[in-house]
């Protein structure tokens, strides 16, 4: 995606002298008079071909240019439910410039007859409006909404989907011409099969010209209510439909943050998966702190860490929610996140940052010094930025719910380090030292933290070992903090009798033991950030933990199928021959309550073939081979 960060541009509900939603921007109503909800079924089920189309699948994917309101998805979804035949799992895609408030929508869904259940289910998951990607999952999980904020014509082509629906649901092409141009029908046909069906309103001479020149059939049926005609037909490609996999078995080795939500993501799925570990239980490696801290990392551009964490942040937040919603407790307090600027030059580039972004307040907003004060409840050195809607998560429960969400789904065997995988046919084995063998499936996920690379015998790999360790405060000898205060280092609020700070990074460095020269170095953090703050600790009543965090070079994580190539030379990402069957989810550095739910959907929505919930620039950038492209795999940590 570009790196060109753009401000959504949202729009504000508005209504025509007949009560119908309209459009100042584009001169243009969101539905017809005669309804939303009647022409979603008439022109884009009825036009598609729904329900019969979906009965008998697995997965079944509608695409949409022009979320508006979301009736058409409403509709959908009303549609699939009351289906008893409906396939196993509906997903819908849209794209939508202009989003409208949370507020908006549920005026107009009240003036126009929309499910009040199902729309009320929607907003209660509505994003934030900002760019990029949005993921929401509905009914179990049975239905999934990914919502793409911005420019059809640059979003589009970041999508790795193959349609079996296409709903043509923008503005009037004379009003809105950019969602109908050449660009726009070319990335859907690249995103189509030879049974995709598509369907509009429109009857536009340039449009069903502009469709045929990008390969779809069309002609002319009964139009809704007062429209005397609309457009289906069908994509001309020869590509074949992609099915989801048969067999759903899967191991997953590790049972941290990595490994519980990828289990989670696939049983989710129905998928079996034996989930495997060193271990005498889960989270006993680096997810086994006592607290993280929650929250994304701006920057003035749309940059890659930008996007993995704003998007990870914002579906992990959802994440836990649902879990939350379904009385599966997970430990957090989204009691807020403070970053602070480490000196005053950094302050005004924070404050730049946040004027630049023009991202919503909930989701950041610069703080000067006094409000920080205020905030956290402790004289600070400095302002920065304040997430509202951070926190921290105690990573234990989070995997602990997560294997507990699917009863049934994931079986745990503990104590049971994996000496290597054997290829046999399809088929993967874990074997034991001994020989014994521990599981067998035509998946395996990799998600033990750095040793993975041994697993997977990938030596060229840079994916290391960084120790760091947290200091626990005795809560009697600090101030009361309000939030979660982070900068050079980071402080919680109390949580069991004490503060957690830190934490150090030590590359390379295997050691376990607590050092009172890392409690010393978070110390020094905490008085850069808090002055004064832990001057009254005892260092006889210190206590902390190590955790060792598996890190890549260029601190991306690792997620996706792995390559079975030493050398890219010659290849592009997509031609890397790969390891059928085996994938990696790793390298999560600090940040792996960020990104361990949002990369854990990606696995399993690559290995099911389903829609990405990721950009495919995103997807690279994220790619196990991206290494075999790169001359970093000799470059010391600190370089990157």
């Amino acid at each position: 995606m570009s790196t060109d960060y753009r401000p959504l541009d949202t729009a504000s509900l508005q209504f025509g002298e007949d009560g119908t939603p309209y459009s100042i921007k584009y001169d243009d109503v969101y539905h017809p008079h005669a309804g939303a909800m009647g022409q979603a079924r008439h022109v884009f089920l009825g036009g598609c071909g729904l329900p019969a189309g979906w009965q008998g699948q697995d997965d079944y994917v509608v695409l949409e240019t022009g979320f508006g309101l979301g009736h058409n998805f409403l509709a959908t979804w009303e549609a699939w439910r009351a289906d008893p035949k409906r396939s196993r799992r509906l997903h819908f895609i849209s794209v939508e410039k202009h989003p409208f408030p949370v507020t908006d929508l549920a005026e107009a869904h009240a003036a126009s007859g929309a499910p009040p259940d199902l729309a009320a289910k929607l907003r209660a998951q509505w994003p934030l409006a900002m760019p990029g990607f949005h993921r929401m999952h509905f009914d179990e999980d049975r239905v999934t909404l990914t919502l793409l904020f911005g420019e059809a014509h640059m979003l589009l082509p970041e999508l790795h989907a193959q349609a079996d629906a296409i709903y043509l649901d923008g503005f009037a092409p004379g009003k809105n011409p950019d969602m109908w141009s050449p660009a726009v029908f070319e990335a859907l046909a690249e995103r189509s099969h030879s049974d995709t069906r598509i369907a509009t309103w429109s009857v536009s001479a340039w449009v069903r010209t502009a469709l045929a020149e990008a390969g779809f059939l069309t002609d002319k049926q009964a139009g809704f209510a007062g429209k005397r005609e609309m457009l289906c037909g069908r994509a001309t490609t020869i590509s074949e439909r992609r099915l989801s996999p048969t067999d759903r078995r899967a191991i997953v080795i590790g049972s941290g943050l990595a490994g519980t939500s990828m289990a989670e993501r696939l049983a989710s799925r129905g998928w079996d998966v034996q989930l495997l570990e060193s271990a005498s239980q889960p989270a006993q490696g680096a997810s086994g702190n006592l607290a993280g801290a929650f929250r994304p990392l701006p920057s003035a551009d749309d940059g890659r860490l930008f996007q993995m964490t704003r998007a990870g942040f914002l579906y992990g937040l959802r994440h836990i929610k649902g879990l939350q919603a379904e009385e599966l407790q997970v430990r957090w307090a989204p009691c807020g996140v403070l970053h602070l600027a480490r000196d005053a030059e950094q302050e005004e580039k924070q404050r730049a940052i946040v004027e630049s972004i023009q991202a919503p307040q909930d989701f950041v907003r610069f703080v000067d010094r006094r409000h920080a004060e205020r905030i956290a409840g402790a004289p600070v050195a400095y302002g920065g930025w304040f997430f509202q809607l951070g926190g921290w998560i105690n990573p234990p429960s989070l995997c602990v719910a997560n294997l507990a969400r699917f009863p049934g789904r994931i079986t745990g065997r503990y104590s049971s380090p994996v000496a290597r995988l054997q290829r046999v046919g399809k088929m993967w084995r874990a074997v034991a030292a001994d020989g014994q063998l521990l599981a067998e499936a035509p998946i395996v996920v990799l998600a033990n933290a750095a040793d993975a690379k041994r697993l997977a015998l990938a030596d060229w790999m840079p994916l290391r070992v960084a120790r760091g360790q947290v200091s626990h405060l005795p809560e009697d000898a600090v101030p009361a903090l309000k939030t979660v205060v982070c900068g050079q280092g980071y402080a919680t609020p109390a949580i069991d009798g004490v503060t957690c700070a830190g934490a150090t990074f030590f590359a390379d460095d295997e050691s376990t033991h607590v050092r009172l020269g890392d409690h010393l170095e978070n110390l020094d953090k905490l008085q850069k950030m808090l002055p004064g703050f832990a001057k009254n600790v005892p260092m006889d009543r210190l206590s902390g933990r190590v955790g060792q965090r598996p890190v890549s070079l260029d601190r991306m994580p690792i997620a996706g199928e792995m390559p079975s190539v030493m050398s890219g030379r010659g290849f592009d990402m997509a031609s890397v021959p790969r390891h059928a069957g085996l994938y990696m989810l790793s390298g999560f550095g600090a940040r792996g309550l960020v990104w361990c739910s949002l990369l854990a959907e990606y696995v399993a929505s690559q290995i099911c073939n389903e829609p990405s919930p990721l950009p495919d620039s995103l997807a690279d950038r994220v790619d196990p081979a991206r290494f075999l492209f790169r001359k970093i795999r000799s470059a010391p940590i600190a370089e990157i």
